[in-house]
Parts: C-alpha cells; sequence; structure tokens
C-alpha cells in the first residue's frame, strides 16, 4: 500500500511550510537543496522537519494538509510540541483571539 506524508518543515526564519509528499525524507532534502526558486522554502533554507503524518489514502492526506495550513502559528507550535490540551483550547477560541498564545506571540 502506497503511503502519503503531510510534512510541516519550520524554515530558517521561523515560518512554516506545509506540504504534502510519498517521501518525506526525499521532499525535505529538495527544499534544502533549493530545486525550485518559486518555492516558499527557496530563500528561507535551511528547513527542518518538525512534523510528519502518514496516511494510506490520498483524500486524507488532503484534507489533514488544508486543516493544517489555516491553523495559527500557536496551534502549529503546540502540535509540534504534541501539546493536545493546548490545540483543544485554542480550537475552542473566538477567531479573534486565536492568535494569542499563552506562550505569548511568536
Amino acid at each position: 500500500m502506497r503511503s502519503y506524508w503531510v510534512y510541516m518543515v519550520r524554515c530558517s526564519d521561523g515560518s512554516f511550510y506545509v506540504g504534502i509528499t510519498n517521501d518525506a525524507e526525499r521532499r525535505v532534502g529538495e527544499h534544502n537543496f533549493g530545486l525550485d526558486p518559486r518555492c516558499y522554502t527557496f530563500t528561507r533554507r535551511p528547513v527542518e522537519l518538525v512534523h510528519a503524518s502518514e496516511f494510506h489514502w490520498i483524500h486524507e492526506a488532503i484534507s489533514w494538509e488544508k486543516q493544517l495550513k489555516g491553523w495559527s502559528r500557536a496551534k502549529k507550535l503546540a502540535l509540534i510540541e504534541k501539546d493536545w490540551d493546548e490545540i483543544s483550547r485554542l480550537a475552542h477560541l473566538r477567531p479573534s483571539t486565536r492568535g494569542a498564545s499563552r506562550r505569548g506571540s511568536g
């Protein structure tokens, strides 16, 4: 069975990039090698893999990628730290307060 990976890298400027691939290790290497000058990560190298989720069905992977891309920075940081309580807390905040985090602005 084929695997699909939704991955998140932290760029050298502290920003995050979320993508989907069938080989996370290879794809992160491609980001760091700088194959595509139009890619978001090209001028933000090096990048570091901070999260990867494996899926066997492409539609599930695409759904998770879209969801993760819509998350706030605070929620992405909580995911990296595997802080499920913080993810839940942030999910229940009103939209105007979602950017705020107990760790301060990030």
